[in-house]
């Protein structure tokens, strides 16, 4: 997804259009990887000093509400991404630094074989590990 793309949903949700939401959303545009809530104030800072913690985590919030930013919980925190918008896929996630790999293969098949009796209304496979860059570091 992109800043305007992201942008023209909380307009259309009726929500206000403000330079902060801008720039908290070019962060993750530019980042593209799961970042945590004090990284993004941290870089927050540099444009609006004094940015409070509870701006950007609301922030974030109403955007993971709007499908706008994604998340998930590992090192015991919770973090965020900008949403994938372009087709049905899962993440690999990297430990150290955040970054994410897209991985094409879904196994809900696999699962609705597995469990013909339920009803799934809907899926997340994320895998954890150390990218390559980290490896080497």
């Amino acid at each position: 997804m992109e800043t305007n793309e992201a942008i023209d949903i909380l307009k259309q949700e009726g929500h206000k259009y403000t330079d902060k939401r801008r720039t908290i959303l070019d962060i993750f545009v530019s980042e593209d990887k799961y970042i945590n809530a004090k990284h993004v104030q941290q870089k927050m800072d540099k444009h609006f000093p004094g940015i409070s913690f509870d701006t950007v985590y609301r922030n974030l919030h109403l955007f993971k509400d709007l499908g706008i930013v994604e998340s998930t919980e590992f090192d015991g925190e919770m973090k965020f991404r900008i949403a994938c918008t372009n087709h049905h896929h899962h993440h690999f996630i990297c430990e150290t630094c955040g970054e994410t790999k897209v991985i094409d293969f879904c196994p809900l098949e696999e699962v609705k074989s597995q469990l013909p009796k339920v009803s799934i209304n809907t899926h997340k496979l994320e895998v954890y590990g150390v990218c390559e860059h980290c490896q080497t570091v």
